[in-house]
């Protein structure tokens, strides 16, 4: 199947960027070096996009078309910036409720997260630019809709974020197993940012211990591990059932 998103070649990319669309990751091949790459990297400097060095045979796979060292791939949305939006929640008189997302990679998920957190009412999901799940078609797909129109806020320095978003008066609270707080045991009425880890891992070392405050799900069963969709649904849940 056609991926209309994907776009090809230093020209088409360089116009992409002049005309503010919004690219989700580039690619550019390793070792790329001549008049137009140099034309650019000058119009990079003007806008925070994830960029990948990659092997030419990287993009080779992505397109059999004329890629001229650089390829990328459109976003499905506009992405939001959540220091302009924090300071728009408090004026709005809203009590924020945001979703921080570290290290979710399978878009499955990262639609069913974004589905729940829609229909709950969370203000924003904040997710890192690198090691995140794309957000394409198949996660607007299983979001039913929900990525086009909660706001998703990217960021190329999630530890900044986070201390911004502590700044900006609101616990960090991060959905672990290495406590012994049960979540329902978090006072979520006071603006909150809960914070899922990645299935594999779990939330990063250094973002844990910036947060104000741990929680985790009681376990019975054998498995004990809940995907990672159904974790933050919990979470979300507990929240709204306690500001209500």
């Amino acid at each position: 199947m056609k991926n209309t998103n994907l776009i090809y070649g230093i020209r088409v990319v360089i116009e992409a960027i002049d005309s503010g669309k919004e690219i989700d990751k580039l690619f550019i091949q390793k070792g790329l070096n001549n008049e137009l790459y140099a034309e650019l990297r000058e119009s990079l400097k003007q806008v925070r996009i994830p960029i990948q060095y990659v092997p030419v045979e990287k993009l080779n796979r992505l397109t059999r078309k004329n890629h001229q060292g650089v390829v990328g791939f459109l976003s499905e949305i506009d992405y939001q910036n959540i220091e302009q939006l924090i300071p728009m929640l408090y004026e709005e008189g809203k009590n924020p409720l945001l979703l921080v997302l570290d290290q979710v990679t399978d878009v499955r998920n990262m639609g069913a997260i974004a589905r729940t957190a829609e229909c709950a009412g969370v203000n924003a999901i904040v997710l890192p630019s690198r090691g995140s799940a794309q957000i394409n078609a198949d996660a607007i797909k299983t979001s039913a809709g929900a990525l086009l129109k909660l706001p998703i806020c990217r960021t190329f320095n999630l530890k900044t974020t986070l201390q911004f978003i502590k700044d900006c008066g609101i616990q960090l609270v991060a959905s672990t197993e290495k406590t012994n707080n049960l979540y329902y045991d978090v006072d979520f009425s006071e603006p909150s940012a809960i914070i899922m880890g990645s299935e594999e891992n779990g939330i990063s070392p250094e973002y844990l211990k910036m947060c104000n405050k741990r929680a985790k799900i009681p376990m019975s069963g054998e498995i004990a591990s809940l995907n990672v969709s159904v974790s933050a649904g919990i979470m979300i849940y507990e929240a709204i059932k306690q500001r209500q």
